[in-house]
């Protein structure tokens, strides 16, 4: 995780007079939620990295898929290894091989943004989702609020499944909808180096 937060960091920080700000620890919370005939299937996870340059409005935001928890065992067990393939090898447009371990969203607010003023701002963030190996363009709605030095991002939206080649074994089929819903939530404070 230190090299994942190194390198996200270089990333961001080619100014180094650009404003960084960094998902506080255990502030973070991505959740989804899947409306099934059967039962009902949510998961929360708490360990996403976010990282946003306030000059230019990127935000990136990495979450390792196993680090999703679920009300019982047997459905994060289905979760990891029926469809999100967590263990699998998978090769994305004829890069090499990694983990299908982790989801990634990189992108850009499109409203400027004062970050310098308190208040809640509406805001769409048009970037590219990775889930499952699968890479697509998307546009988030949602909300930042400043106060004080903190900034809170929010989000919520619905994934397809099927865009992001998740194959439901057919005697599942009725327990997973063919969207989930997804929320985002999280405070992000400063970086300041150490």
């Amino acid at each position: 995780m230190k090299n994942t937060l190194i390198a996200v960091f270089f990333l961001f920080a080619a100014n180094i007079h650009a404003q960084i700000f960094m998902a506080k620890s255990g502030a973070t919370s991505i959740s989804f939620f899947s409306a099934a005939p059967l039962e009902n299937i949510a998961g929360e996870n708490k360990g996403a990295i976010i990282v946003l340059k306030a000059s230019t409005g990127e935000i990136q935001v990495k979450i390792t898929m196993r680090n999703f928890k679920f009300k019982n065992a047997l459905m994060e067990e289905h979760f990891n290894e029926n469809y999100m393939e967590t263990d699998k090898k998978v090769e994305v447009e004829g890069a090499a091989t990694y983990p299908n371990k982790y989801g990634e969203f990189r992108g850009k607010i499109n409203e400027p943004i004062d970050y310098g003023k308190e208040g809640e701002n509406n805001v769409t963030i048009a970037g590219k989702m990775t889930i499952h190996g699968v890479t697509k363009d998307v546009i988030l709605a949602g909300t930042l609020v400043k106060k004080g030095t903190e900034l809170t991002i929010s989000s919520k939206f619905k994934v397809k499944v099927a865009d992001y080649n998740i194959q439901v074994p057919s005697m599942y089929v009725k327990n997973i909808a063919e969207e989930v819903e997804v929320t985002i939530s999280s405070i992000l404070e400063p970086y300041v180096k150490k």
